[in-house]
């Protein structure tokens, strides 16, 4: 009797997760995409925007949901503008060459992390929703009078957890948008598809790649937005979304845009699902499991296309 409740809260917990993870993961395959990139410091940009939010948030007087627009806006332009910064003076001086942007990336983590330890410091600190109304879970129950609906007790989740929801799905509607009916959107995926014959016609590349580049970062802040109410802002905060991340965009397929949202909702649920019931260590080992049965059987990914 009790299973199907909690299991309706887990799903919710966990699309709470996918939602976030989506977008983070979203900006990561956009940039190997378009660039043939492996940014190893995205999630650093992920805690960037998160940090940013905190001291947002809490310099501007009135109302928490005004500090938290001002974070929405303020946070992604921060971590977008260092990304672009971060392609001009290392990316475009290697010429994008696949190992030595890993390199250049570890080495953007590092001082992004460390930077944010001496001017942050070390403490995880929240941030005020700006709105957190508990909202209790109702279920089905079979009783004399057939089916009803009844209340358990302390089964709820917060209203802030459903607009984290809700938020996601109109930003990467949004995002299905500018790439599919914008300008912006063709050049993005003319550049993808062969950088040389786009250079042909006139488009400024390394202009998309600045970009590109500084869009995945801003994607990854904002997510961070959303949910560092719910998790405490915290200079080591980019290592586990950098890792879900990745394991996200090898299940989808590295590039695709499609893939990447599949595999976020297949790994933010069962993590939600699997940490309710069981642990959190079970999900990350289920999942890293996955990744390597993808890699054996499927090594493009689910929806990625096979290299010629």
């Amino acid at each position: 009797m009790d299973f199907g409740p909690h299991l309706l809260l887990a799903v919710l917990e966990g699309a709470v997760g996918a939602s976030v993870l989506a977008l983070t993961a979203l900006g990561l395959s956009l940039v190997f995409g378009v660039m043939r990139v492996v940014n190893v410091a995205h999630g650093e940009f992920f805690m960037v925007g998160a940090v940013v939010a905190w001291f947002v948030a809490t310099s501007v007087a009135g109302h928490p949901a005004i500090g938290f627009l001002a974070a929405l806006v303020i946070a992604p332009l921060v971590a977008g503008g260092i990304a672009i910064v971060v392609d001009r003076l290392i990316l475009k001086q290697v010429e994008y060459d696949p190992e030595a942007t890993i390199v250049g990336t570890i080495g953007v983590l590092y001082i992004l992390q460390q930077s944010a330890l001496m001017i942050y410091g070390p403490e995880a600190r929240p941030v005020e929703p700006p709105f957190n109304h508990r909202i209790a879970l109702p279920w089905l129950e079979w009783g004399e009078n057939g089916l009803a609906f009844f209340y358990p007790w302390g089964l709820s989740i917060t209203s802030y957890k459903l607009f984290v929801i809700v938020a996601a799905i109109g930003i990467l509607l949004a995002f299905w948008l500018v790439m599919s009916r914008t300008k912006a959107g063709l050049i993005m995926r003319a550049t993808q598809m062969d950088r040389e014959t786009a250079q042909a016609f006139g488009i400024p590349v390394q202009r998309v790649y600045s970009i590109v580049f500084g869009f995945g970062a801003a994607l990854a802040a904002l997510a961070a937005v959303l949910i560092v109410p719910i998790q405490q802002a915290h200079y080591l905060m980019g290592g586990d979304p950098l890792l879900l991340s990745f394991i996200v965009v090898i299940i989808g397929g590295l590039g695709s845009v499609r893939g990447t949202i599949v595999a976020a909702l297949l790994v933010g649920m069962s993590d939600g699902i699997i940490s309710v019931f069981f642990s959190p260590t079970l999900s990350k080992i289920i999942a890293t499991l996955l990744v390597a049965l993808v890699l054996v059987f499927r090594p493009q990914g689910l929806f990625g296309k096979k290299m010629a």
